[in-house]
């Protein structure tokens, strides 16, 4: 390298991720994601940073025109006071009005279902994915769970073959 020059380095992923849910990926077929910034209070914002959250009973639903997280366990700060939050409230999801409504008229198809697959930090703003997803058959799963030991095996094959050469 000549002096001066610097080494080009690959960018980083700005998202410090939280929380990821690997069971919706399994269960659906995702269709659109989406971005959406979370309301959330103090405590809970602590307990985030401290990395604990879980998103796998979360569900997302539109109620006049707006867009709330479920099921979304967040544990009490251990040292938060008297007004600690509860573990699983209802979170308000901050997103566009058209998005919401693209939503709401995809959720509402027979098969449809809106998931949060991953809680992540984005310049200090706790940031949801969330996913427009259709449930999976259980013959689908099987398929996808078969692809994927094949797959696995065929590398460990090539690799095998690589030492041996």
């Amino acid at each position: 390298m000549a002096k001066g020059a610097k080494k080009k380095q690959k960018p980083e992923d700005p998202r410090k991720i939280v929380a990821n849910n690997k069971k919706a990926r399994h269960d659906y077929v995702i269709e659109d994601v989406f971005e959406a910034g979370l309301v959330l209070w103090g405590t809970e914002v602590k307990a985030l940073r401290m990395g604990r959250a879980s998103l796998v009973d979360g569900y997302v639903h539109v109620d006049r025109g707006e867009a709330w997280l479920e099921g979304v366990h967040i544990p009490e700060y251990f040292q938060g006071t008297w007004n600690n939050h509860s573990p699983r409230r209802k979170r308000k999801l901050l997103l566009h009005k058209d998005e919401i409504l693209r939503l709401q008229a995809k959720a509402h198809e027979k098969g449809h279902t809106v998931v949060p697959l991953s809680l992540y930090f984005l310049d200090g703003r706790a940031k949801v994915e969330i996913a427009l997803a259709r449930g999976k058959k259980e013959y689908d799963k099987r398929q996808a769970l078969r692809e994927k030991q094949d797959n696995r095996e065929a590398l460990r094959a090539m690799r095998h073959r690589e030492k041996l050469s």
